[in-house]
């Protein structure tokens, strides 16, 4: 069982605060998986023997991406909702209390600027009438409001119970993601091929809606984590970038772009 927050030594100095919503923070475990002795990088958390910082490239997109993210998803440094932050500087970022939801959601949720989709599957019946497809996003486009994709970020498990328990999603139209696209994450083990990670889910949304050049740049970066991170697992340093590593580098003017490939 947790231990009792009021008595956190954390929470009486504001550390063990969420910075968004200023509402006491579970405890939070010591990350202890293997590499977490690895001296990683501030800007990006990867090891710094193939830092991620250089091959950065930020864009912007029609639709905004806002994450919900279960509270222990922050300290993975494998998660790949922060890839989609460092891409797309609209993103937001709210971590899901089930008692304390962020009044910064709260409001933003309320504010007729935007249209926000929550991405989930249809495979329930009991919220089958709020099941919408991509043509909302486009009539939500020709109604000049800002299309959000609300992504849950978490384990699938955590992700169910997080659309269950938030009644200020109820409300919204559900947006189920197709695609025959195959997961490309190597760095946790999916129960299918099917099954997306988070900046993969991302980038198809993106695709889908007509963010092309967005959804391309997010998936070039992607890879380029996905490369330096499982490289960096066998202590292996990348010499020469990847081919999504130098499209990423040629956007940024310092690879030839006729030798991206």
């Amino acid at each position: 069982m947790y231990e009792d927050v009021s008595l956190d030594p954390r929470v009486a100095n504001g550390e063990g605060r969420d910075p968004a919503s200023g509402h006491a923070r579970p405890p939070r475990r010591e990350f202890k998986a293997r590499g977490s002795f690895v001296e990683r990088c501030e800007g990006c958390n990867l090891p710094t023997l193939n830092c991620l910082c250089p091959f950065r490239v930020e864009t912007d997109s029609c639709a905004e991406v806002w994450l919900l993210t279960h509270p222990l998803e922050h300290h993975k440094p494998t998660n790949t909702g922060r890839l989609i932050g460092d891409v797309l500087s609209a993103t937001r970022v709210f971590t899901w209390y089930r008692t304390a939801p962020d009044p910064d959601l709260l409001a933003l949720l309320e504010d007729s600027r935007y249209a926000p989709f929550v991405i989930f599957p249809d495979d329930q019946p009991d919220y089958a009438e709020r099941v919408v497809g991509m043509p909302a996003v486009e009539r939500a486009k020709q109604q000049a409001k800002i299309p959000v994709f609300i992504i849950i970020d978490g384990t699938w498990r955590q992700a169910r119970r997080i659309f269950r328990k938030s009644p200020y999603l109820d409300a919204l139209p559900v947006l189920p993601l197709r695609t025959q696209r195959q997961t490309r994450y190597r760095l946790r083990k999916p129960a299918s091929q099917a099954h997306l990670c988070t900046a993969e889910v991302a980038i198809e949304l993106l695709r889908q809606a007509g963010d092309i050049d967005a959804a391309e740049i997010l998936d070039d970066y992607f890879d380029a984590f996905n490369d330096s991170y499982a490289s960096s697992r066998t202590y292996h340093k990348i010499e020469q970038p990847t081919p999504a590593m130098r499209r990423l580098l040629s956007r940024q003017g310092r690879w030839p772009a006729s030798a991206t490939e």
